[in-house]
């Protein structure tokens, strides 16, 4: 009966909703008859128009209307050209070329304002130079795509152009963050009542929030005294783990010497042994172990630490455990009683990260290939499955395998207050204790950042859009691409396994300077430069991976 209910009350809300929205078109029809009229094109001299014609700085509504409209046109192309893939990814020049100026593109300043015409033309050739990251081709970073609800998110937020601090000024957007990090809490395994959150400026940065808990958690007097109050302490992470975590070492103090790197397996994972004797000998030369990063999916390889055991050794010895990881999924439950079984598991059935190297036509080139798809397991169904519900900390980048456009990274943590009590400053003009409503939703004093851009608002669009489900296909999608790769490859007589390889950054330069496609490239460890193929593209298709393939040999065969 009660669901009954609800059901009616819903019905009833649209219903008022609606004709809400229908007496609002009345009375504005009412009140101004060719409203239409009014954002319809018109033929606009913008040549002898400037930004003082605009609102607000003049009462010029029309000619406000008429210049956004072709702004809007601009976009609107550049959107049809991205998902058109005999379209460009990049129209390469170097860089004195078009600081020289291209046809008219000039990026210097001028003392003197310059005409909307010249504004508009700007704009077409920003995004003329630039790479289109949202091409169907364009592989070269896990942050790619372009998702048409996220893009309608980032619209509507620059147009509200608000600051996350305080619930005062963004009281919706607040709602929403506390919201999403409370079920992004709740699919890593933690309980919805505790733990807390915030979004940041990127997965560096929400690396550098989980070393300060730390810190926070064991020495809080470090807030107001400094480090040279508490211990010389020490940070451990894999080799292979992200360079931000040696920045945020320098960055807070402890110097990059005292990040201790742990060695790595031959598929890029921690070796448990290495990093308990590594404990063991930082405490024998005097100083505090205080912090673990564990990798769910490494940048180069997409390795997956070996979470539960990392886990057990912080344990044993009181370390605080930090996972970065780009996302949470179903996919791989079934593999998944510690995280380190999820990838080089199974590699023809799992393929998140594939790690190949070829040669073709007589050997006249060879390299590396690396599919690189981070993944982790949802856990809201199987509580305590995945080993990150351990962690004392999480980054979750979403602006990576989900597709959110940049920027969208959150640190989550197990510690409810860690976050408030590490960063708060209790800045007077801003978090007052005596406001009307619950000042516990004034979040912006657990941020080390005063004004915080609204994230938050494309990413809950997105999430509202497409469901969990939504999500979990579109992730699906792209590791059965690159299970696809991987049999391409695999079954092709031009391309042999091996590892050394020199002619990466040649074919590189020559697929930039084509412009068709584009696929990042590096060295690890011992290997020679390798491409690094990143499929998170939601736009890619298998014809998109045959179209790789084939460029990298069509621009391989002179080498």
């Amino acid at each position: 009966m009660a669901e009954r209910t609800n059901s009616l009350e819903e019905k009833s809300r649209l219903v008022s909703a609606f004709k809400e929205r229908q007496s609002s078109k009345n009375l504005l029809s009412c009140e101004n008859s060719d409203r239409d009229a009014r954002f319809h094109r018109t033929e606009t001299d913008f040549s002898n128009l400037f930004a003082r014609d605009l609102l607000p700085a003049k009462n010029g509504e029309e000619q406000t209307v008429q210049f956004l409209l072709e702004v809007v046109d601009i976009l609107l192309n550049y959107v049809r050209k991205t998902f058109d893939r005999s379209t460009k990814v990049l129209d390469f020049h170097h860089p004195h070329q078009l600081l020289e100026g291209m046809e008219g593109f000039n990026l210097e300043l001028s003392d003197h304002p310059e005409s909307l015409e010249q504004i508009l033309v700007d704009c077409r050739d920003t995004l003329k130079y630039g790479v289109r990251t949202g091409h169907p081709r364009f592989f070269n970073q896990l942050s790619s795509g372009l998702d048409i609800i996220g893009l309608a998110g980032e619209w509507l937020t620059s147009t509200a152009n608000t600051n996350m601090f305080t619930y005062e000024i963004a009281p919706v957007f607040v709602l929403m963050e506390q919201i999403t990090l409370k079920k992004m809490r709740e699919m890593i395994g933690w309980s919805s009542k505790d733990g807390d959150g915030i979004f940041s400026p990127g997965g560096a940065i929400s690396n550098m929030y989980g070393i300060m808990a730390a810190r926070y958690k064991y020495f809080p007097e470090v807030k107001t005294k400094g480090m040279v109050a508490v211990p010389k302490l020490v940070l451990f992470t894999s080799e292979h783990s992200h360079y931000s975590i040696k920045k945020a070492g320098a960055a807070l103090g402890f110097g990059t010497d005292n990040v201790i790197l742990i060695k790595c397996n031959e598929r890029g994972k921690i070796i448990p042994a290495d990093l308990e004797a590594k404990i063991l000998e930082a405490k024998q030369k005097g100083y505090v172990p205080l912090y673990v990063n564990a990798t769910a999916g490494t940048t180069v390889y997409g390795a997956f630490d070996p979470i539960q055991e990392i886990a057990d050794i912080c344990e044993k010895y009181n370390l605080w455990l930090h996972v970065d990881v780009s996302t949470v999924i179903h996919r791989a439950a079934q593999f998944l009683q510690g995280v380190e079984a999820a990838l080089f598991y199974d590699l023809p059935q799992l393929l998140p990260t594939l790690q190949l190297a070829f040669s073709a036509h007589q050997n006249s080139f060879s390299s590396s290939l690396v599919t690189n798809q981070p993944l982790m397991t949802d856990t809201a169904q199987r509580p305590g499955s995945c080993a990150s519900f351990r962690a004392n900390s999480v980054t979750w980048n979403p602006h990576k395998l989900m597709g959110v456009l940049l920027q969208c990274s959150a640190i989550l943590v197990r510690e409810k207050g860690i976050l408030q009590g590490c960063n708060q400053m209790c800045a007077g003009y801003l978090f007052q204790p005596d406001k009307q409503y619950d000042v516990s939703y004034d979040t912006g004093d657990k941020a080390i950042q005063c004004g915080r851009h609204v994230d938050i608002f494309k990413f809950w669009l997105m999430w509202k859009a497409k469901g969990t489900v939504g999500f979990e296909n579109q992730i699906n999608k792209c590791l059965e691409l690159a299970e696809y790769l991987y049999a391409k490859i695999k079954n092709r007589e031009e391309f042999e396994m091996v590892f050394d390889g020199e002619v990466a950054p040649k074919i590189k330069a020559l697929m930039m300077e084509s412009g068709t496609t584009m696929v990042g490239y590096q060295p690890q460890g011992d290997k020679a430069n390798f491409f690094r193929m990143v499929i998170s593209n939601p736009g890619a298709t298998q014809s998109d991976i045959d179209f790789l393939v084939e460029e990298i040999e069509r621009l391989g065969q002179d080498l």
